[in-house]
């Protein structure tokens, strides 16, 4: 099965169905990477906070996989904001990887109340590692549109991506508004809520009539909203069934009635991006 690619603002592209890593924990990363390559994917989403970098760089390592059949993505620790700290915990990322390049590098998140609220000189350093191909995009994540605005209007550069908190109980709309009207790609991460919306009745009603699994309904729901998604799983069943995406298609009656789940607010299930502060 094919993963369609879409394309970047700075002219790279991306596949729209990644795998993410999150809360894998560091001695079962190598396996659980290395069965979901064996699966199909193509595209990995690690970062520093998660601590599994290395177990990512050692599946990608005795794949077999041409690297420019791979797409790989990490994120900054939130106590590397200071400029020098980006550069050196850069490096140390593309170490603990065993590459030369990322595809992907993100701010991980805005920190407003830290830094003396100074998210702009991070960025100007992250941009910086585009200059000679070590890390080929940069994008941000869990920004605000007014975070966004302002790494913007200060220096000039969009972020290639947002990646951001999104499912059907909490559809960032204003955020996503914004990354659509500044050029750039949302990635939607706990794109299931955790597991929150698997026993939906509106979803269950979509997954029964077109014999699909509620986890497929919705993260067919993101594709077609052009959303970036990457489920995680440490089950081979459960990645076979979260990578079979692209052999069905729901009806705009079908993509309105998930999208009417919103709660707002009220429906998010990660922290608040400009209140949250931890280091």
């Amino acid at each position: 099965m094919t993963v369609p690619s879409l394309s970047l603002n700075d002219g790279h592209s991306i596949p729209q169905l990644g795998f993410g890593v999150f809360q894998v924990p560091p001695d079962q990363t190598a396996a659980t990477v290395t069965a979901a390559l064996e699966v199909g994917y193509r595209h990995i989403d690690t970062a520093q906070m998660y601590g599994n970098e290395k177990g990512v760089g050692e599946a990608l390592a005795t794949s077999g996989i041409p690297r420019d059949e791979l797409f790989v993505t990490t994120k900054l620790n939130n106590m590397n904001h200071a400029p020098d700290d980006v550069r050196r915990s850069f490096d140390e990322s593309l170490r603990a990887l065993g590459l030369d390049h990322v595809d992907l590098f993100l701010i991980h998140w805005p920190l407003p109340t830290q830094y003396d609220g100074d998210y702009v000189s991070t960025w100007k350093a992250m941009t910086e590692l585009t200059a000679d191909g070590r890390a080929k995009s940069v994008g941000v994540s869990n920004f605000e549109p007014d975070h966004l605005a302002r790494v913007i209007d200060e220096t000039g550069v969009l972020p290639a991506v947002n990646q951001v908190e999104v499912h059907p109980r909490f559809g960032n709309e204003a955020v996503r508004a914004a990354n659509a009207e500044h050029g750039l790609l949302t990635e939607a991460w706990s794109p299931i809520g955790q597991g929150s919306i698997l026993d939906d009745p509106t979803i269950g009603e979509i997954a029964e009539r077109l014999g699909r699994t509620p986890a497929q309904v919705t993260l067919r729901w993101h594709v077609e909203r052009g959303d970036i998604v990457f489920p995680k799983s440490m089950h081979r069943e459960r990645m076979q069934e979260n990578f079979a995406l692209f052999d069905f298609d729901l009806s705009p009656d079908d993509v309105s009635a998930i999208s009417g789940l919103d709660r707002g607010s009220a429906g998010r299930i990660g922290p608040d991006p400009a209140t949250f502060d931890r280091i």
